[in-house]
C-alpha cells in the first residue's frame, strides 16, 4: 500500500496554463488545484502539512527560471514521499511574486503577507525562502528587501537555489507556508499591525533610538521639529526642474513654526540612511515611483504628497493608486496627488492605452500657485491637535485629489 501511495503523487504543473489569461477571477494558475485557508480579516495563504491538505506536505520538482509550466508541485504524505524525493526540514516560505522582487514595492507586496503570519504564528521564522515569479524560480530579492527581512526575521534570508540536487529530483517540504495572493483578504488593522512590526524591526536594525528624540543631521532634536522631505527620483517620472520645486517646498516650510526643509535621492542612500531619513520626516513630497514604499518607516499620521506626469489618470490603470492605498495600509495621510496636464504628445487617441509607453517615464513640471496653496494646508494640517490627526487618519477621511 505505501508503494502504491508513493507512486500516486502526481507532479502537476506550477503554472497552469488553463487560468494564465484571467488569474483575477477568484482562481489562480500558480498552484492551480490548491485551495486557500481563508479567516475573516486575515490573509489568504496556504499551509502545509494541515487539516485542508489530509496531513500532505508540499513538493516540488524542476528549477527552470524561464517557464513555470516545467516547474512542478505535488502533494505526499510525510511516510510515502516521491520515489529519490529529498525531504528539507523546518519551515519554507514559498512566495509567488506577478512581477519582479528587485523592485522595492513589487518585492514587499510579495513578503508582506509572510509578515503577518509570523506575528499570527507566535513570530516564527522560516529557515529558507523559495521564489517564484510566474511559476519560474528567482533566487534574489533587492538588496533594500533583503535587508528589511533581515531586520524583520533577525537573519539575512535564505533563499534556496536547489544547486546542490539533481534538477528532477522532486524536494519536500516538511513545513511550507505558501502565498499566492500578495495582502488579499487581509483588513485594514491587520495591515497596519504588520507594518508597524516592520517599521520597529527596521529602526532597531539601523539602531536608531525608539520612543526617545532623534538627532537631525543638522543637530536640531526631533521633537518640535516638523520633517518636510522631498524624496527626488532621477530619469523617469522625476521632476523637469527640481531646483524650482525645491524653491516652492523651502519658501513654504521657511514660513512654518519649527519646519525643516530634507531633500534626498533614493538611489544615494542605504537601508539604514532611508529609515532614518523617514524617521525625521513628517511631510514626504515625492514623484510617483517605487520609493515611496518607503512611507510605511515614518510615523503613524504623516503625510504623503504625490506627483504624477501626464496621461497617467486615464491610461494606467489601478496600480496608480499603489501608494494611495499604501498610506492607508499603514497609518499615513494621503494627502491628494498633483497630475501635470502637459508632456509629451501621444499620437494616439487620448485614452488609447498605447500612449501610456509615452507616459510611463514621463517628466513632472510644476504649477508654483497650486503648490505653494498646497504645501501650506499641508503643513496646516500636521501642526493639528492629536485628536484632530487621528480624524484625518480614518477610513471616512479623503484628502481631494488635485488635477
Amino acid at each position: 500500500m505505501a508503494e502504491k501511495l508513493r507512486e500516486s503523487v502526481t507532479f502537476l504543473p506550477l503554472k497552469d496554463m488553463r487560468f494564465v489569461d484571467r488569474p483575477q477571477e477568484g482562481h489562480t494558475w500558480f498552484m492551480s488545484s490548491m485551495y486557500d485557508a481563508h479567516v475573516e480579516g486575515e490573509v489568504q495563504y496556504q499551509h502545509f502539512p494541515s487539516e485542508s491538505s489530509k496531513g500532505r506536505v508540499l513538493c516540488v520538482k524542476g528549477r527552470d527560471t524561464h517557464d513555470g509550466s516545467w516547474n512542478y508541485y505535488a502533494l505526499a504524505w510525510p511516510e510515502t514521499l516521491p520515489a529519490n524525493a529529498m525531504l528539507m526540514r523546518g519551515l519554507t516560505f514559498v512566495s509567488y511574486n506577478h512581477y519582479h522582487y528587485d523592485n522595492i514595492w513589487h518585492g514587499l507586496s510579495s513578503v508582506f503577507p509572510f509578515i503577518s503570519w509570523h506575528q499570527r504564528n507566535s513570530c516564527r521564522s522560516p529557515d529558507r525562502w523559495v521564489l517564484y515569479h510566474w511559476g519560474e524560480l528567482r533566487f534574489k530579492m533587492s538588496p533594500w528587501l533583503n535587508n528589511l527581512m533581515e531586520a524583520t526575521f533577525g537573519e539575512r534570508p535564505h533563499i534556496e537555489e536547489f544547486d546542490k540536487i539533481e534538477e528532477n529530483t522532486p524536494v519536500c517540504f516538511e513545513e511550507a507556508v505558501v502565498m499566492r495572493h500578495n495582502e488579499g483578504g487581509m483588513s485594514r488593522q491587520r495591515r497596519v499591525e504588520a507594518y508597524d512590526l516592520l517599521r520597529c524591526k527596521a529602526r532597531n536594525y539601523c539602531n536608531m533610538k525608539l520612543g526617545g528624540e532623534i538627532e537631525e543631521a543638522h543637530g536640531k532634536k526631533r521633537n518640535g521639529i516638523v520633517g518636510l522631505t522631498m524624496f527626488m527620483r532621477r530619469g523617469a517620472r522625476s521632476f523637469k526642474n527640481d531646483s524650482a520645486v525645491i524653491e516652492i517646498f523651502q519658501r513654504e516650510c521657511n514660513k512654518a513654526e519649527g519646519c525643516s526643509l530634507m531633500v534626498a535621492y533614493s538611489s544615494n542612500l542605504s537601508f539604514c540612511e532611508q529609515v532614518k531619513l523617514m524617521s525625521m520626516t513628517d511631510i514626504l513630497v515625492s514623484p510617483h515611483g517605487a520609493q515611496l514604499t518607503n512611507m510605511f518607516l515614518m510615523d503613524r499620521n504623516s503625510s504623503i504628497m504625490e506627483f504624477y506626469p501626464k496621461g497617467w489618470l486615464k491610461n494606467a490603470g489601478v496600480g496608480q493608486y499603489v501608494y494611495r492605498w499604501l498610506a492607508s495600509w499603514s497609518g499615513m495621510r494621503y494627502e491628494g496627488a498633483w497630475r501635470d496636464p502637459d508632456g509629451e504628445p501621444c499620437p494616439y487617441p487620448e485614452e488609447d492605452r498605447r500612449c501610456m509607453s509615452i507616459y510611463k517615464s514621463g517628466k513632472i513640471g510644476y504649477n508654483t500657485t497650486l503648490f505653494t496653496e498646497w504645501a501650506t494646508n499641508v503643513l496646516q494640517q500636521v501642526q493639528v491637535p492629536a485628536g484632530l490627526a487621528l480624524l484625518y487618519s480614518s477610513d471616512q477621511y479623503h484628502s481631494p485629489e488635485i488635477i
